[in-house]
């Protein structure tokens, strides 16, 4: 997908894709979005709007542990990282997103309508 088309993110994605960004280091939200946004090659951008609420529901629920530090250019920010129960999590939603993806796969790229049950 070209660099320049961004698609909006499917409900319930963007928890995992922040546990597995901060499943590498601690890093602060902007980083955080910005990690993904890189990595994703531009398509999916994350609003601050989404991504500030997501940090504080993950970290209620015990899956990240923030505290405040300095960034690389010496601004102070939360950094967030992932404790046990948040690994967990991770674990359990990419076989979750593996068994959806390979659903979605077989249904779109593979199936043969002419053999559908009638």
């Amino acid at each position: 997908m070209p660099a320049n088309q961004s698609v909006h993110l499917l409900r319930g994605t963007l928890d995992v894709l922040i546990l597995r960004t901060l499943a590498w280091r601690p890093l602060h939200g902007y980083a955080i979005s910005r990690f993904i946004r890189s990595w994703t090659e531009e398509t999916l951008s994350i609003e601050e709007g989404a991504l500030y609420p997501a940090l504080r529901r993950l970290e209620s629920k015990g899956y990240l542990e923030g505290y405040w530090d300095q960034t690389e250019t010496g601004r102070r920010a939360r950094f967030y990282e992932l404790t046990s129960a948040g690994r967990q999590q991770l674990h359990q939603e990419v076989d979750s997103w593996k068994r959806y993806a390979w659903a979605m796969e077989r249904v779109l790229f593979e199936a043969d309508p002419t053999s559908a049950p009638a």
